[in-house]
């Protein structure tokens, strides 16, 4: 049955594949924001909290937006099995060190799918997903924003540790 639905759909074999992966680190992204988000409530930053919930719903949008794609274009879009995430953070800046390294890591992932599509002439998944490259390079620049904060503010005291939170909200234009 594969064979036959494979005959009507133009997207290959291996760039399905490598979709899927994509929807389970974008749902692995959005679920690492959720746990960022609720370490930072819990722990007093309530600005930053409510822009890293932000962060996990667009993270959300971009898995569902590639899922739909798949179907779409006449693949089989998986439903992700998702394990665990970290919980717990040694302070405020680990959390935007780990976002950093998850921004980098998702669009080292992205620019794979593109190298794929060139190398398999698929034109328009190469084209969808240019939208992801430029995305990635804005939640990159928003990573890099968040720890060069840490550059410029105090935040050994508490009001440094209030405006940080608060600067860190406005990040992306999100406030």
């Amino acid at each position: 049955m594969k064979d036959l639905v494979r005959l009507r759909t133009s997207l290959k074999e291996e760039i399905e594949i490598i979709l899927n992966a994509q929807c389970k680190m974008e749902a692995e992204a959005s679920n690492k924001y959720l746990a960022m988000a609720s370490w930072l409530e819990r722990n007093g930053y309530k600005q930053s909290s409510d822009y890293l919930y932000g962060q996990a719903e667009e993270e959300r949008t971009h898995f569902l937006k590639i899922f739909k794609y798949i179907n779409d274009v006449g693949g089989t879009a998986i439903t992700p099995v998702i394990g665990e995430v970290t919980q717990e953070y040694s302070d405020l800046k680990s959390v935007f060190e780990t976002a950093l390294q998850s921004e980098i890591a998702v669009s080292l992932s992205i620019n794979k799918i593109v190298a794929k599509c060139r190398e398999v002439s698929d034109f328009a998944t190469e084209e969808f997903i240019m939208w992801f490259v430029k995305e990635q390079r804005e939640e990159e620049e928003n990573a890099r924003r968040a720890l060069e904060l840490f550059e410029v503010i105090d935040v050994n005291s508490s009001a440094g540790k209030f405006l940080l939170d608060k600067e860190i909200a406005k990040i992306g234009g999100k406030e």
